[in-house]
């Protein structure tokens, strides 16, 4: 990462351990980062359930369409009957 400097902060051991793994301790430092100095704007996530959801309804889906296959999905991952 540009632009970085260390620190010391306290963790359990256990987690200690996971971020003895550089690249680990990269994605952390990174994600530290962006949740105390967020950047303006919609973050990289938001943008894109957003062009996921323009390329839905350019495909002729709906919101209920949507939604029901989300119920579906999570109700075969969970073992049960879709809602």
């Amino acid at each position: 990462m540009p632009d970085t400097v260390p620190v010391t902060i306290e963790v359990e051991p256990s987690v200690a351990a996971v971020l003895g793994d550089p690249r680990t301790r990269a994605a952390m430092g990174r994600l530290v980062s962006r949740v105390l100095n967020p950047r303006p704007g919609p973050s990289e996530l938001a943008q894109a359930i957003a062009a996921a959801k323009a390329e839905a309804r350019a495909a002729g889906l709906t919101d209920a369409d949507i939604d029901a296959e989300l119920s579906a999905y999570n109700a075969e991952r969970r073992g049960g009957p879709a809602a």
